[in-house]
């Protein structure tokens, strides 16, 4: 296994014997044969080991042994105690969960602050095919059958095509000693069911069984690259604009496609959605509608569909402006309040007013139910709802607008429209020029 593994690092991962890496190491079987193959290739690596306090002097055991490991081997070695228990219950995660995050944001954290180019982890065969099956019976898209990436960002898996009992063998032949974890054999974990209970019939059905699995996932990712290209393809049509608020999509290009259903679960998928039917409804839907994960919403509007953030409805704070003022930062940008001399060329992101019109301070603040204005060039006034439904501005434009008031007076729905109220005369004599960058 060694020289297998020295070829396959050659063949993959060659990047890894000029660079400086973690080993994440729990002191069982996998970790610690993945970092005796590592000190052997003379790689250059450190050891990151979380006790996570969960099975008491067993845990403090397992630390004490990754430590004597490190020593042994000359190797550097970061440890790291969490209180698993009170994580899960402040973040309102499992165990398996708390544990999850609190590993790898850690991992990640020591990667930055020491410089760490990658995290290598000891995944291998089984575990690919055991995610796999999990994914399976919880139901998933073709991403969740194409198996644990072998490089994912900072993290890297150079054991995924070596087996459990490959492992094993070499750690048996080189009499290397690991830890035993007892919750692995625990069958009340799902991994654990399908590890103890379902694989071993699996592999009396097909003794081949791992190298099927690996041919299947070779396929499926075949596959999902062609997904993924005529997504790509699709999006490429799609897509009219992008900004911080929300990206428009075209629903004719959606709907020119055999199945808009599987092209907007490849497009949507990772913002949260999980009601296909419904998204696949809104094509055909009024304006206005809209569907909501936990993370965004997707909204009709006329020919389009728009998908933003979701925003909580917090009450959005006024941001009040005072005379001396010359400029105020703003969450859409700067605003800059200059004196001038005359009226230039008007533009939507430029007004020019009557200062003495003004009562300071003003006010920035979002739409409020009444709102009305007297749009400049226009005689009389007009509510600031039937002047977005005019202007046929969406709901997202809507939600992201801002007004600028003197008092209770509107003097400039920003970016879009100046107050008559306000303009600049024959009589006036003091011109603000008022410019959003």
């Amino acid at each position: 296994m060694q020289q297998d593994f020295k070829k396959h690092i050659d063949k993959k991962f060659p990047f890894l014997k000029e660079r400086k890496f973690l080993i994440a190491i729990s002191g069982g079987i996998d970790s610690v044969v993945l970092t005796h193959l590592c000190d052997s290739a003379n790689l250059n690596v450190g050891l990151a080991h979380c006790n996570f306090n969960l099975r008491g002097k067993e845990s403090d055991a397992d630390e004490d042994f990754v430590v004597n490991l490190a020593e042994d081997l000359n190797i550097e070695v970061f440890t790291q105690r969490f209180d698993t228990e009170a994580y899960a219950k402040d973040n309102k995660r499992s165990i398996q969960m708390a544990a999850r995050e609190l590993r790898y944001n850690w991992f990640e954290e020591l990667s930055k602050q020491l410089q760490f180019d990658y995290i290598l982890t000891a995944h291998h065969a089984d575990d690919n095919l055991e995610t796999f099956l999990i994914n399976f019976t919880r139901g998933t898209g073709l991403e969740g059958l194409t198996g644990i990436p072998e490089i994912n960002d900072k993290f890297v898996r150079p054991l995924l095509p070596f087996s459990s009992e490959q492992i094993e063998a070499f750690a048996t032949a080189n009499n290397i000693k690991w830890r035993e974890d007892s919750s692995n054999k625990s069958v009340k974990y799902l991994r654990n069911k399908l590890r103890h209970e379902v694989v071993p019939i699996l592999k009396e059905i097909n003794p081949s069984l791992l190298q099927s699995f690996q041919t299947t996932l070779s396929n499926l990712n075949d596959t999902a690259d062609i997904v993924e290209e005529s997504t790509n393809a699709v999006l490429k049509r799609a897509i009219e604009t992008m900004n911080e608020h929300f990206i428009t999509f075209k629903i004719s290009e959606f709907k020119k496609v055999n199945n808009p259903k599987a092209y907007m679960f490849e497009v949507f998928k990772s913002f949260g959605f999980t009601e296909w039917n419904d998204m696949v409804d809104l094509l055909d839907a009024e304006t206005g509608k809209q569907v909501l994960s936990n993370t965004h919403r997707l909204i009709k509007n006329r020919d389009q569909l728009l998908l933003s953030p979701f925003k909580s409805k917090a009450v959005v704070k006024e941001i009040s402006i005072s005379e001396h003022e010359a400029k105020k930062e703003t969450p859409f940008g700067t605003l800059f309040f200059d004196e001038a001399d005359a009226i230039s060329k008007s533009e939507q992101h430029i007004i020019y007013v009557d200062k003495d019109t003004l009562k300071f301070p003003l006010q920035l603040r979002k739409r409020q139910e009444g709102d009305v204005f007297y749009p400049l060039g226009m005689t009389g006034k007009k509510k600031l709802s039937k002047y977005f439904k005019d202007e046929k501005l969406s709901l997202l434009d809507k939600e992201n607008t801002w007004l600028l008031c003197s008092g209770n007076a509107i003097v400039w729905v920003i970016n879009k429209r100046a107050d008559e109220r306000f303009k600049v005369t024959k009589n006036t004599k003091q011109i603000l020029k008022i410019e959003l960058k």
